[in-house]
């Protein structure tokens, strides 16, 4: 395999999860979304030189989309307001359903997240493995999961009572 081949590899099984992670720090702007998801790809292949193998390609990729996203929104200078396309239809009849709702309040309360804590959430959302998430994001294991404890329970209180 040459370089171009190895990079259509990482970016064909990886840009998933990159969009939705994306598209959870643009609130379901699926545009900002996208827009990130090509930033932090030009970036791997850009800097694909400096990948070391000290962590795995993708904690280091996580990593890049992370900070892409972050300091878009560190140049705008606010959280986006959440895409009510990103929470589903919201009709009447979908309300109904108790897990389309509990959906909805969640990524509301998601929204509400300090930076790092929406980073975390995110990521743990996404499946990846807490090692992963831990190596990302620059926090001790420990850490790592007492923080999404935490960042559970504030969910749980914000779903259940609105706050």
């Amino acid at each position: 395999m040459n370089i171009e081949e190895d990079f259509t590899e990482i970016y064909n099984t990886r840009a998933s999860k990159v969009y939705r992670l994306c598209l959870g720090y643009a609130s379901g702007n699926v545009e900002m979304a996208k827009e990130w998801q090509q930033e932090t790809f030009i970036k791997v292949w850009n800097h694909r030189h400096s990948f070391k193998g000290k962590s795995s390609i993708d904690t280091w990729i996580y990593r890049i989309a992370v900070n892409t996203c972050l300091g878009d929104l560190r140049k705008i200078k606010k959280n986006i307001p959440i895409s009510d396309t990103f929470l589903g239809n919201t009709s009447t009849e979908e309300d109904n359903n108790d897990n389309a709702l509990h959906i909805r309040k969640m990524y509301r309360c998601i929204e509400q997240l300090s930076q790092q804590n929406k980073a975390l959430i995110l990521l743990e959302l996404e499946n990846l493995p807490q090692a992963t998430i831990a190596d990302t994001v620059g926090l001790k294991h420990g850490t790592l999961r007492t923080r999404l404890s935490r960042i559970r329970k504030s969910l749980l209180k914000c779903i259940t009572n609105g706050t």
